[in-house]
């Protein structure tokens, strides 16, 4: 998983994020509410770690920013304090979990997990199956399926369709697909993008289905979990 833990305690955020490494996660720290959400929107995450207290903004706050704006991200809120009122206010405010820190590396993955797995996409068996509702992608076969019937996908519509099934519930920028599809450092001036989630969605609705991605104007694409 590409992880991004906001956390202030320097020490216990290297800590927390060498354990995250050593079981096979890409994972970056921000140590500010403004600076979480700035990684948000430059690049594209699978679940974020977010501390309750921080300086600046506030965890609550920094998940009501997220949520307002329509990120879907998965989020795993840390507090130092287990007090029933400290919980509410982060599950109400759109936080999907709540841990007591500290909490072992182990329980944090097998919650972000299941956080995964409640958006509607899991790694399955030799972890290269990926699903986002009734799409499946095979990344190590090169190979995509919808409603259980194979696409016919060129390496650009499949690369899409990957990224988009990877961060399923959340919008992804042109600049961030433009970044990981087309390995562009810069955004071209040229609708390349637009294009190209045309011609995925006519393949993804051939049969009928509905449109499975999702436009947000001035925001980007999100593929529906």
């Amino acid at each position: 998983m590409k992880l991004l833990i906001v956390e202030d305690d320097v020490e216990y955020a290297a800590a927390l994020q060498a354990e995250l490494a050593q079981r096979d996660h890409d994972v970056t720290i921000a140590e500010t509410g403004p600076s979480a959400l700035t990684a948000i929107e430059r690049d594209a995450f699978d679940a974020m770690i977010l501390d309750s207290m921080l300086p600046q903004l506030s965890g609550v706050r920094v998940v009501e920013r997220l949520r307002d704006a329509g990120h879907n991200l998965p989020v795993l809120m840390l507090s130092a304090l287990g007090r029933s009122a400290e919980k509410i206010g982060g599950l109400t405010a759109g936080a999907d979990d709540y841990c007591v820190k500290p909490t072992p590396a182990a329980e944090i993955e097998a919650r972000l997990n299941a956080l995964l797995r409640a958006r509607g996409w899991t790694a399955a068996g030799d972890g290269d199956m990926l699903r986002a509702g009734d799409i499946v992608i095979s990344p190590g076969q090169h190979r995509a399926w919808r409603a259980e019937q194979p696409l016919d996908l060129t390496r650009l519509e499949f690369g899409l369709l990957a990224e988009l099934v990877r961060h399923a519930g959340s919008y992804l920028t042109r600049a961030m697909l433009i970044e990981r599809v087309w390995g562009y450092d810069f955004e071209p001036g040229t609708n390349i993008v637009d294009a190209q989630v045309r011609l995925l969605r006519r393949k993804l609705t051939a049969d009928g289905g509905d449109d499975p991605i999702a436009t947000k104007r001035g925001v980007g694409y999100m593929l529906r979990a």
